[in-house]
């Protein structure tokens, strides 16, 4: 029993000794300055609804990425076409389901289906109805290729975003995928919910596109648009008025340049007019392209266009190389920061919508805690003085089990990086109740044991012995449930789940394990006569 005692003693101030370790980094502002660099630093994460921060439900627009695909697809098509010589009267998408294309001469229609064949394995080549004598043919998008065109827009936009929120500084930040191609988002402890959002949704789309210079912008706008060609507009908004003017540009629709050749993007602060701008930097491919344009095109002006609208049109005056541009506009250094930011992290793959948003204040994050740290405090002191009278010394040691408890759930939620939120703190007032309801139940077979006039330590044996199947009943079957909880609950769910799981854990180990000790060592190693219970 001493061999046994002493064992189960180091076992349990290990723990204790463990748990306070990483307990330690959540207390005050921090870890102290001699904290070795080996122990955990990690604080307990803060939930969104005690921290305060945005809450987003997001849906990626995939039906726009199908569509990106097959304009691809065309301008593909259109160039393998030259490369075999083959010549085409009309070739366009035929909306998100496939691409028609109608060949000139007849005896093109064989080089045409080998290309397809082998160049287009997504797609199914239809013959459709001679077009006045000309070849006709549809490529049908295979129904498999449109899944994985889909799933991909959404992990790519998942992917996007997370970086963009890493690299505006977010901690804790929950992105997760979610059903019908939606994505949540939920950002802790942000205080400009609307700079976030618009950072979060910007599609960031960069392309360089030439200005079409050689006709009229005025009658493109009145429908004459030559072919080859659209209108895009630049906004201005002036910041004392407010007042917004968009200045029409007639484009050639070929991009000459876009921004995914682009390897870094920073904010940079003109010497001459002390404004932030965006240099960027072009990787070798984008660097030989960007040479190219601006080398054979000096003189004309080239278009920035962001997300469909025209950032600025410079004229080039010289052929540019190194691979450097930049993006100038009346920006805040703010809004410089994040055109950086979702530059760098580069464009989404399809626009978002935003299906759910909500905001919670830090004050009433603030509020949440409080209140749960008191509700905590009240129902503990509470159930600690109710123990101590009704059970005397036994109740105290029961006492002494439920402060270790919470220790142990605090330090489990710093240990597995889980997040606390306010469900979360019902979880560990819910644990609270069944902790001291393990002791209440051995304390009562204890009893029984007594008045049948056993010795002490047959009584503490016996007492323990017959709650054990009960405690493990409740407190497993309980344990199982928040299991199927935490494996299907999303959010608040989750929270009070995680919390609950390591509580009951904890409670198991104090009101079993840790009690027994301090009985065996008052009844059995100090030989104590009488149990005070």
């Amino acid at each position: 029993m001493v061999k046994s005692l002493r064992w189960r003693s180091i076992i349990a101030l290990f723990a204790i000794l463990a748990a306070v370790v990483y307990l330690i980094p959540s207390l005050g502002s921090g870890p102290p300055g001699w904290w070795s660099s080996f122990l955990p630093k990690d604080r307990i994460h803060l939930g969104l609804d005690l921290q305060g921060g945005i809450h987003l439900v997001l849906e990626v627009q995939t039906a726009k990425a199908v569509e990106n695909h097959l304009e691809r697809v065309v301008e593909e098509l259109k160039r393998d076409l030259r490369k075999d010589k083959v010549r085409y009267l009309e070739l366009k998408r035929d909306g998100l389901k496939s691409v028609d294309i109608i060949l000139m001469r007849p005896e093109d229609k064989e080089v045409f289906l080998d290309m397809a064949a082998a160049g287009y394995p997504d797609f199914e080549v239809e013959s459709l109805p001679e077009t006045e004598g000309h070849p006709s043919f549809q490529l049908v998008l295979d129904p498999k290729a449109r899944t994985r065109i889909t799933k991909m827009a959404v992990d790519q936009a998942l992917e996007t975003i997370r970086n963009r929120i890493d690299q505006f500084g977010v901690s804790e930040p929950d992105i997760r995928p979610q059903e019908d191609n939606r994505l949540l988002i939920q950002l802790p402890g942000v205080k400009d919910p609307k700079r976030a959002i618009a950072l979060i949704g910007k599609t960031a789309l960069l392309e360089f596109k030439l200005v079409d210079e050689e006709n009229s912008v005025e009658e493109a706008l009145q429908g004459k648009i030559p072919p080859g060609d659209e209108i895009l507009y630049q906004v201005a908004i002036d910041p004392k008025s407010g007042r917004q003017t968009k200045i029409p540009y007639l484009l050639k629709k070929r991009t000459a340049l876009t921004g995914e050749y682009i390897t870094d993007a920073r904010v940079q602060i003109d010497s001459q007019y002390n404004e932030p701008y965006v240099s960027l930097s072009f990787d070798a491919r984008g660097a030989r392209i960007f040479e190219q344009v601006t080398g054979e095109n000096i003189k004309k002006r080239l278009a920035i266009v962001l997300d469909n609208k025209v950032n600025s049109a410079p004229v080039i005056q010289d052929k540019i190389s190194g691979g450097k541009a930049q993006i100038t506009g009346r920006y805040t250094t703010e809004e410089a920061r994040d055109l950086a930011i979702v530059l760098r992290a580069g464009a989404l793959p399809a626009p978002v919508k935003i299906i759910e948003e909500r905001t919670v204040g830090p004050s009433l994050g603030k509020d949440s805690i409080e209140k749960g740290f008191k509700s905590v405090l009240i129902g503990g002191i509470i159930v600690i003085i109710f123990m101590a009278i009704y059970y005397s010394l036994s109740g105290l040691i029961a006492d002494m089990a439920l402060l270790l408890n919470v220790i142990f759930i605090m330090a489990g939620l710093a240990f597995f990086g889980a997040t606390l939120t306010l469900p979360g703190i019902a979880g560990i007032i819910l644990t609270i109740g069944m902790s001291v309801d393990a002791n209440v139940l051995i304390f009562e077979r204890i009893r029984e044991e007594l008045r049948l006039g056993k010795t002490s330590r047959a009584a503490i044996e016996g007492g323990y012995g017959k709650a054990l199947v009960t405690i493990l009943d409740a407190q497993v079957t309980t344990l199982i449930a928040a299991l199927v909880l935490f494996q299907f609950g999303t959010g608040p769910v989750r929270g009070f789940a995680v919390t609950l799981s390591i509580g009951i854990i904890a409670s198991l180990f104090t009101a079993i394990f840790v009690t027994r000790i301090v009985f065996d060592y008052f009844y059995v190693q100090r030989n104590v006569k009488r149990i005070r219970i």
